[in-house]
C-alpha cells in the first residue's frame, strides 16, 4: 500500500495496467502498489494524458471533469478568461484539434473563427490581439492617408478602400491591395534624342506633373498607367519638336510645355490622371552644332559690335564738326577751347621751365599767338 496527497484545485486519476480505475479528489488517499496515479491541475490543459483522448472521455467521471473544446479543419478558436460570467482576458488561440481543460476555478469561453471564410466577425477585437498572436492567421494591409487602394479578390476587382488597416484572415484564396499616391506626382521624360525638321539631332529633357484622379482607370482599366503616360509624353515631344527646325525650336521653346499638356490630356484622362504642369528642363546640341552655333552666335556679337563702333564714329564726326563750324564763326570759343587744351596739358607735366628773354606772360603770349598763326 502507498499514501498519495492531492492538494486543493488538484485532480488526481488512478490506472491499473492501462485502464481508467478511479478519480481522486483532494486529500489522502491510501492505493495499491500495482496502482499508478497520474496528478494535474484544475483550469490547465490536459497534456499527457495516460491514454487516448477519446477512451479517457468514455468514463463519465473523467468527461464530468473536463471542458472538451473541438477545433475543425480551416477553424481556430480563441479562449477567453470567464470573468463573473461575462467574457474576460484572452488566453491563446487553438488551432485545429480536440483541446480538454479541466475544470475548476479558471472557466473559459470560445470563439470560434471559419478560416476559409475572408472577413474576420467583428466579435474578434484585433485590436488587442494584433500583431500578436493572431499575426499567423490574418494578412494585414495598410493605405496611408495620401494613397488609395484597390482590392483584388481571388484576382476580381472588388471594391475602393480609403486610408486605414484592413485585415482578412490567411487562407488559399488570393488577396491582393494595389495602391496609387494621391498626391501629386512629378514625371522625368529625360534624354531623348531627337531630330528637329532640319535634321539637326538634339537631346531633349522634359518634365510634368500630375494627378491620379480616377484610381479604378488608373489601376483597374489600365495596367502600367505611368508607363503609359511616359510613351504619350514622349510622342507629343518629337511630334512638337519634329515639326520645327532648330531656330525656330530655340524661338518657340516656352510654347513646348503647353503644346504637350493639351496634347496628351484626353489620354491621360483615359488613364485616370490630370496633367496639371509641365516645362523643358535642358536642350542639349551635339558637340559639333554646339561649336557651329557658337561660330554662328560669335559673328552676329562681332556684326553688331562693328554696327556700334561705326555709329558711334559717325556721331563723333558730326559732333566735331558741328564744334568746328562754332569754333570758325566765334572768336572767343576757339580761346576757351585753346584754353581746355592748355589745362589738359598741364595736367600731364610737373614742371615748366620759362627763358630769361622777356616776361612770362610775353612768351604765353606768343605762344599762343604762335599757336593761332599755325592753326589757321
Amino acid at each position: 500500500m502507498k499514501t498519495v496527497r492531492i492538494q486543493a484545485q488538484q485532480i488526481g486519476l488512478v490506472f491499473k495496467q492501462g485502464g481508467f480505475q478511479k478519480k481522486l479528489s483532494a486529500g489522502n488517499h491510501w492505493l495499491w502498489s500495482n496502482e499508478t496515479v497520474y496528478v494535474y491541475n484544475r483550469g490547465e490543459l490536459l497534456k499527457n494524458p495516460p491514454c487516448d483522448l477519446a477512451l479517457l472521455l468514455e468514463y463519465p467521471a473523467v468527461a464530468a471533469e473536463l471542458d472538451v473544446v473541438e477545433v475543425k479543419e480551416n477553424e481556430i478558436a480563441l479562449q477567453y478568461d470567464r470573468v463573473a460570467g461575462s467574457m474576460g482576458l484572452f488566453q491563446t488561440v487553438l488551432p485545429k484539434g480536440r483541446w480538454a481543460y479541466w475544470k475548476g476555478v479558471k472557466q473559459y469561453d470560445y470563439i470560434k473563427a471559419d478560416l476559409s471564410q475572408l472577413d474576420i466577425p467583428a466579435t474578434i477585437n484585433l485590436v488587442s490581439l494584433m500583431p500578436q498572436p493572431l499575426s499567423a492567421y490574418v494578412r494585414t494591409f495598410t493605405v496611408e492617408s495620401h494613397e488609395k487602394g484597390i482590392l483584388f479578390i481571388d484576382w476580381k476587382f472588388d471594391r475602393v478602400l480609403t486610408a486605414g488597416t484592413y485585415h482578412w484572415w490567411k487562407n488559399n484564396t488570393p488577396v491582393q491591395v494595389l495602391k496609387v499616391d494621391t498626391r501629386q506626382q512629378q514625371m522625368e521624360v529625360s534624354g531623348q534624342e531627337i531630330l528637329t525638321k532640319d535634321k539637326a539631332s538634339l537631346r531633349l529633357s522634359f518634365y510634368v506633373q500630375y494627378h491620379v484622379q480616377d484610381v479604378i482607370k488608373a489601376l483597374v482599366d489600365n495596367k502600367e498607367y505611368d508607363k503609359q503616360l511616359y510613351v504619350s509624353i514622349q510622342l507629343a515631344l518629337r511630334d512638337y519638336v519634329g515639326s520645327l527646325t532648330l531656330d525656330e525650336l530655340l524661338e518657340k521653346k516656352g510654347e513646348l510645355a503647353p503644346f504637350v499638356i493639351k496634347t496628351t490630356a484626353d489620354k491621360a484622362a483615359e488613364l485616370g490622371v490630370e496633367l496639371r504642369n509641365g516645362g523643358v528642363r535642358d536642350i542639349i546640341l551635339p558637340g559639333d552644332m554646339r561649336d557651329i552655333m557658337n561660330q554662328v552666335l560669335m559673328a552676329e556679337k562681332k556684326a553688331q559690335a562693328n554696327t556700334i563702333m561705326r555709329r558711334e564714329e559717325t556721331a563723333s564726326t558730326r559732333s566735331l564738326l558741328n564744334t568746328a563750324k562754332l569754333m570758325e564763326d566765334n572768336e572767343m570759343l576757339w580761346k576757351l577751347k585753346e584754353m581746355e587744351y592748355v589745362e589738359k596739358i598741364a595736367d600731364k607735366i610737373s614742371s615748366i621751365s620759362v627763358s630769361n628773354d622777356g616776361s612770362m606772360v610775353d612768351q604765353l603770349k606768343q605762344l599762343f599767338v604762335r599757336g593761332r598763326g599755325q592753326t589757321t
